[in-house]
Parts: structure tokens; C-alpha cells; sequence
């Protein structure tokens, strides 16, 4: 295969039905998640962003899932490109991490990503339907006369219908290259993202220019592309200054997060 015909996206979201055969390299975290809709593509190989690893080794765990779909999938090293930019994962992104279906095709550990993804092409792919993820995104806790808080695998799954709650999402907490911004998905009182190993998630200061209270949990404290996880287990590693002006503070757990940003909106009914 070609390097012409190599996909590079920023992201596993932006695929499309053209796209089924086709070998990419998207700058989104290794979790199965990820991993669900590149297999839902049709592609027959993908590399994606390891995301410094993580708790229970959630940032690879794509690789075993596709592995039993017949899909080659590897995995960058966080150090060496960043999450989030497809064509920076391109040109510096070297190999951490590849299942047995891309060893078998004759990738290997330390090469460099656009040289992997070539020898992907030889992969034969799956072919037929992608049994249907479990659901991604659902109802963490609601109460009357207060916020909703939204679990969302993917911050893909913010609805408009979620102005004003809190959503924790399993995302990496960094802009995409080519859509560095909020967009338009709506106000949110907050939002919580993984680190992905990132020591400066960019996309907390773009959540102030909105106003909206904006915080990650660090990667080794709960599982990337996992929203129950980061609610439950997460440990706050960065904060925006909006977040820090309504009473929020590194290190706290991420339900104590979400109880701060309760309590000051209602402080401010």
C-alpha cells in the first residue's frame, strides 16, 4: 500500500464509509472504544496513541480487541507525538506497542509510524459486521434542582441536550489539530477528560474562553475510554482557571470534582 493511501486523521470519529480497506493513523488514545470504530470503518489497520499507558493498561487495550476481529492495530509512544494530531503521529510517532495480527503482517515494536502503517496494507481485513459496542454513554447521577452528570466515552457523544450539566467523558483532554476548539457543542457547566499522559492538556484553557469549568484525571488513576472509570476512580491532575475559581483543586477524586461544580451553581442560583 501506498503511503498516498494512508488515512491520517486526528481522530477515529472522522471516518467514512469510502474509508472501508484502508489503513490509518488517527491521533486518538488506544482504548477499545477507539478501537470499536475503527473496526466499525472497515479498516484493515490502524495505529493510534498509546496515552502514556495507563490504568490497567487501558491506553493499549484496542490491540487485543482487534486482534480477535483480524484487524492490525499498534499503538505510537505517548513522548513521541502528541494525542489529538494525526499528522504529528505521522511524521515523529514511533512504534510502543503492536498486536499479533500487525506482527504477523511484519510490523514491530520501534518503528517509525508511517513505515508501520505501510505494512499494514498486507493485511487481508475483516469484512462483515462489528458486533455493536456496550453502551457509551448514560446517566452517572441526577437529582432534581440539580446538574445532571453525563458519562460519555468519547466526547463525540456530547449532545446538545447536555447544556448546563456536568459531563465526564473517557476522552484525552487535548484540541485536535485541525478543530482546535470547543466548536459547537454546548455550554456544559463542566467537563472532565483523561491526561493521556499529557502534562499540559490544551484543551482546558480553550473551555475557559466559555466560561466552562474544565479538568482531567491522570491516566494512571482510571482507564482511558472508560467514563464510569474516570468517575469513579479518577484522581483531578489539571484544572482550568474557571474550574479553580469555583472551588476546584489537583489531586482531589473526580466525584469530588463533580460534587464542587454541584455546589457552586447552586451557590450561584
Amino acid at each position: 500500500m501506498s503511503a498516498k493511501k494512508i488515512l491520517v486523521v486526528d481522530s477515529v470519529t472522522k471516518f467514512q464509509r469510502s474509508d472501508l480497506g484502508s489503513v490509518a493513523i488517527a491521533a486518538s488514545h488506544g482504548g477499545a472504544y477507539a478501537g470499536y470504530l475503527a473496526a466499525r470503518a472497515g479498516l484493515r489497520g490502524v495505529i493510534l496513541h498509546d496515552a502514556g499507558i495507563g490504568k490497567d493498561q487501558a491506553g493499549i487495550s484496542s490491540l487485543p480487541y482487534l486482534d480477535e476481529l483480524g484487524i492490525a492495530c499498534a499503538t505510537i509512544n505517548y513522548q513521541s507525538a502528541r494525542i489529538g494530531d494525526g499528522q504529528a503521529m505521522a511524521d515523529t510517532g514511533v512504534i510502543s506497542h503492536i498486536n499479533q495480527t500487525a506482527r504477523d503482517a511484519g510490523c514491530s515494536v520501534g518503528q517509525p509510524a508511517m513505515s508501520c502503517a505501510r505494512t499494514m496494507g498486507a493485511v487481508r481485513g475483516i469484512g462483515g459486521e462489528v458486533a455493536r459496542y456496550a453502551e457509551a454513554r448514560f446517566i452517572l447521577r441526577e437529582s432534581p434542582n440539580s446538574p445532571s452528570v453525563i458519562g460519555c466515552d468519547s466526547t463525540s457523544l456530547v449532545k446538545t441536550e447536555d447544556k448546563g450539566q456536568i459531563v465526564v467523558t473517557a476522552s484525552h483532554g487535548d484540541l485536535l489539530r485541525e478543530s482546535p476548539s470547543w466548536g459547537a457543542r454546548p455550554d456544559v457547566l463542566a467537563a472532565v477528560f483523561n491526561d493521556a499522559g499529557s502534562g499540559d492538556p490544551t484543551r482546558l484553557p480553550d473551555l475557559d474562553i466559555r466560561a466552562i469549568a474544565g479538568a482531567t484525571v491522570s491516566t494512571e488513576s482510571a482507564r482511558i475510554g472508560d467514563a464510569r472509570s474516570t468517575y469513579e476512580d479518577g484522581i483531578i491532575s489539571h484544572i482550568n482557571e474557571t474550574a479553580r475559581a469555583r472551588g476546584a483543586r489537583v489531586s482531589m477524586s473526580c466525584k469530588a470534582f463533580v460534587q464542587k461544580m454541584i455546589d457552586s451553581a447552586q451557590d450561584d442560583a
